[in-house]
């Protein structure tokens, strides 16, 4: 047994798609002000994955330079959370899997619970390190946010993928053990079986996300967690980055805090730079909000973030980590940057055509075209399977 071993984040590295849809577009396009977009909802652009792109390659190309650096040998378990599943049977980290070449002598299993269940997974993942510490564990927390056209939650897309190594030791943010969750049997977001895009509530979902913040921050106090003031900055899921604000001030005013603007600002601007270009992630939000703090924040040694992982219908959890010494040596700041960066910006005709298109279901020989720059990608669907490759 581990003992007091320190548990957490060893390394952390992102991805996201070939294409970004400016808001112009999409303002010009539903013939509104895109200052709706800009500082209504805190968004900048989306990431749009290319024909051939999908939760698997964003995945395996955000865990190949974490496998490139450590190697594999020590990672038994690889933990796929998404609700953006392309099997209902199969994982979709045995695909990761096989792409990145990891030993045939681990487990492989993928989490479900809206945008909640890349915490679940990065939760289980220090659990089974506390039982045997030489282990490491792979999260991935991969997602495409798709709604209909037209309506209200198409302004809150996007597509990334976060990869997660999970040891003792951290080099970037232990993991404290105090944890508060909050479940609530809410319908304010959901996906049928029958349906491929997500239905939203948009009131309720932020009536939801609200009172899961209070339910999770109390379960907390009443384990013995931080006070408050303890915390130099915090994490939220981020479905727009607004939402963040709503729910900080709802913390602080919760705990009969000041809340202030400046202070709200203070406490979570960095978190949403990647965020703001990105567009909504699900799973991967909240820990694309982490990568965005750890690359942009001075120096954060020594200090404790709270995160609050909230997942629609609705599960949540507030916990802590402590940044570790040295982690700035650990960043990937620059490849962050290009990844968002590289994206080619498409016009609305062309995203309407990704968002629309879907392999026909006759089991047929259905190759992708070639579009995306990244490593990994969808070669195609052949008689009801689903191939992928290393471009």
């Amino acid at each position: 047994m581990s003992g007091n071993l320190p548990i957490g984040i060893h390394d952390l590295s992102l991805a996201t798609t070939q294409y970004v849809l400016m808001y112009e577009a999409l303002a010009a396009q539903n013939g509104t002000s895109v200052a709706k977009y800009h500082w209504g909802i805190g968004q900048r652009s989306m990431s749009v994955p290319a024909a051939d792109e999908d939760i698997v390659t964003m995945a395996a190309q955000a865990a190949a330079p974490v496998v490139a650096r450590h190697g594999a040998d020590r990672i038994r378990t690889v933990v796929f959370a998404t609700e953006t599943s392309v099997d209902q049977s199969k994982a979709a980290g045995i695909y990761v899997h096989s792409l990145l070449g990891l030993p045939s002598a681990a487990r492989v299993v993928e989490l479900k619970q809206a945008c909640y269940s890349g915490t679940a997974a990065l939760q289980f993942a220090i659990g089974l390190v506390h039982r045997d510490p030489s282990q490491q564990v792979l999260v991935i927390a991969s997602d495409v946010s798709r709604y209909e056209l037209g309506t209200a939650g198409e302004a809150t897309q996007g597509a990334a993928a976060v990869a997660m190594l999970v040891g003792a030791d951290p080099a970037l943010v232990r993991i404290e053990e105090q944890s508060g969750m909050f479940t609530a049997d809410i319908m304010d977001f959901w996906r049928p079986n029958y349906l491929t895009t997500a239905l939203v509530d948009g009131r309720e979902s932020i009536s939801a996300y609200l009172q899961a913040v209070e339910g999770a921050w109390k379960d907390y106090t009443e384990r013995g967690g931080r006070a408050l003031d303890e915390f130099s900055a915090f994490c939220y899921h981020q479905p727009f980055t607004k939402m963040a604000y709503k729910a900080h001030r709802q913390l602080l005013q919760h705990c009969g805090h000041a809340a202030a603007e400046a202070e709200i600002t203070r406490a979570i601007g960095h978190t949403t730079a990647y965020n703001a270009e990105i567009g909504n992630s699900y799973t991967a939000s909240m820990y694309v909000g982490l990568a965005a703090l750890l690359d942009h924040a001075d120096d954060l040694t020594g200090q404790a973030i709270g995160f609050l992982s909230y997942g629609s219908g609705s599960v949540a959890e507030f916990f802590a980590g402590t940044v570790v010494p040295g982690y700035r040596a650990q960043l990937r700041s620059e490849a962050h940057r290009e990844a968002i960066g590289r994206r080619k910006e498409i016009d609305y005709a062309k995203y309407r055509e990704l968002h629309e298109w879907s392999f026909p279901a006759d089991g047929g020989e259905h190759p992708v075209p070639r579009e995306t720059a990244g490593p990994y990608r969808l070669a195609g669907l052949f008689g009801h399977k689903r191939v992928y490759a290393a471009r």
